[in-house]
């Protein structure tokens, strides 16, 4: 699968030809089932692009609804529960989102995430479907985004925060990618102390139980065996390598505990307390690289009247949002996907950050919002004069769906596997009328009938529903291709 692409269509048709687990990371912002319809500004990038966020039972097709039930009977059963407590609305909402999160599920590596971005409207309904697509054991935590500074509303609290549901098997994020400052308060509270270096606060130089050796000896007149401990000066870590590389050079070679104690010291890096106590360690601020965010982020602003990226999008998100997410959970190289990207927040941002990516969107503006922002933010030239001439790096725009290359080395161990790789194949439609129909109604028939020499091997097999079964019977497919024209169910 191509990266730096641009697909345009319905995306459960091309996440349907997307490859099994080849996705790193999948970030989406959905529609919110808002009951309401967005259209961007016509003064704007994003033009002409329009959607409704209004759901109805039309919304439940018949063949998702079987796809579900045969794929994931709990998540059926969850849609009905959701149709009888919440509404019609949300059932044909979350039937929507639910076969489409189904081959989310499918694509995404076992090592991969998935972030879905939304608001308080059917949180707890797409927290259900998530646990049982994902599995509830792989929900990470929930992301709290204020997205507004202030929203008054007369009639209740305002709303002021989206929620971001975040599932992997790999509960370890890369931390050091997205530290933020420490906290004013934090530091004003905790880094008490200030020297020629800066402020600092104080850390043990021992560590439980009595020590053996040198660890247990006197030192400048401090015993720390009469209070059960040893000497500590810290040799590995984060701490002992900004000692090494900016206090005292060679600071972790000496292997001495005594030594290191006699090192610190001489850099006047020990703080020895007017009350005789034990001495402590000075651990300056300047070492801190600063704190990973906890699941509230109220430091990524909204998208300012003003700013570079802003596109006129209403829904649109800020570029730092996705900057976290993608930093937080991916590495350079990996394949980024964003299944509604709209105004390709999610695309810009992987290409800032040097990963691979494809994002989908049912309105062609997609791609021309994307052209535009990576010429005014990514800074591409439309000439050859630069390394990166904006025509050696113009993404792929398609229209078609692709086609998963992954099924040929699947080897089916009976029926059912057959009839399985059989419908992924045929992209869920009979081989014959080509109608779109649920796994259950079709059935296997031999392409070169058994009575004409035809083998019972994958290759030679099919699905068809039970109507053009009959007509084609042990004949061959031009028979039934005829009949299907005479009969008026397909078109020459």
């Amino acid at each position: 699968m191509p990266g730096r692409t641009i697909f345009t269509g319905d995306n459960l048709d091309i996440l349907r030809g997307i490859n099994s687990e080849c996705v790193d990371l999948i970030y989406l912002d959905p529609p919110f089932n808002s009951n309401r319809t967005y259209a961007a500004p016509l003064d704007s990038e994003a033009r002409g692009a329009e959607f409704d966020d209004v759901w109805t039972l039309s919304d439940m097709k018949a063949e998702w609804i079987d796809e579900i039930e045969y794929r994931l009977p709990a998540l059926f059963h969850l849609i009905n529960g959701a149709k009888l407590s919440h509404g019609e609305s949300m059932a044909g909402y979350l039937t929507f989102m639910s076969v489409r999160l189904l081959e989310l599920h499918r694509v995404l590596k076992a090592t991969g995430s998935i972030y879905l971005h939304c608001d308080d409207t059917a949180v707890h309904y797409l927290k259900s479907v998530m646990d049982a697509v994902f599995g509830i054991q792989n929900f990470q935590v929930g992301i709290f985004w204020k997205r507004t500074s202030a929203h008054n509303d007369s009639r209740g609290f305002g709303r002021v925060t989206d929620t971001i549901l975040f599932y992997s098997r790999q509960s370890r994020i890369n931390t050091d990618a997205i530290r933020v400052p420490l906290d004013a308060d934090y530091v004003e509270q905790f880094y008490r102390f200030e020297d020629e270096r800066g402020k600092y606060q104080l850390g043990d130089l021992t560590a439980p139980r009595r020590g053996t050796g040198e660890t247990g000896q006197l030192w400048r007149g401090f015993d720390p065996n009469r209070t059960g401990r040893q000497w500590n000066a810290p040799l590995r870590g984060r701490y002992a390598a900004w000692v090494d590389a900016n206090v005292i050079p060679g600071y972790r070679d000496i292997a001495s505990p005594l030594g290191r104690l006699d090192a610190l010291d001489a850099a006047g890096m020990i703080y020895y307390p007017p009350d005789q106590g034990m001495p402590r360690l000075k651990r300056y601020l300047a070492e801190n690289p600063g704190q990973v965010p906890t699941n509230q982020w109220n430091d990524i602003r909204p998208i300012g009247p003003r700013a570079r990226e802003r596109t006129g999008w209403r829904t649109q998100k800020p570029v730092a949002l996705l900057e976290r997410i993608i930093n937080a959970s991916s590495n350079p190289g990996d394949l980024v996907l964003d299944p509604f990207c709209g105004c390709a927040t999610a695309c810009i941002a992987a290409e800032k950050l040097g990963r691979e990516w494809i994002g989908i969107d049912r309105l062609p503006q997609a791609a021309e919002v994307l052209a535009a922002r990576a010429r005014r933010e990514l800074q591409i030239p439309m000439n050859g004069d630069d390394e990166r001439p904006w025509e050696d790096w113009t993404p792929l725009v398609l229209q078609e769906p692709p086609r998963r290359s992954d099924l040929a080395s699947l080897t089916p161990a009976n029926p059912q596997s057959d009839k399985e790789l059989l419908y992924a194949c045929q992209n869920r439609r009979c081989a014959g009328c080509e109608y779109e129909l649920p796994l259950h109604v079709l059935t296997i028939d031999h392409i070169t009938p058994r009575s004409r020499g035809g083998q019972d091997s994958i290759g030679n097999l099919q699905l068809m529903c039970h109507t053009c079964n009959a007509i084609k019977g042990n004949r061959g497919m031009e028979y039934l291709r005829q009949q299907l024209v005479i009969r008026g169910i397909v078109s020459v």
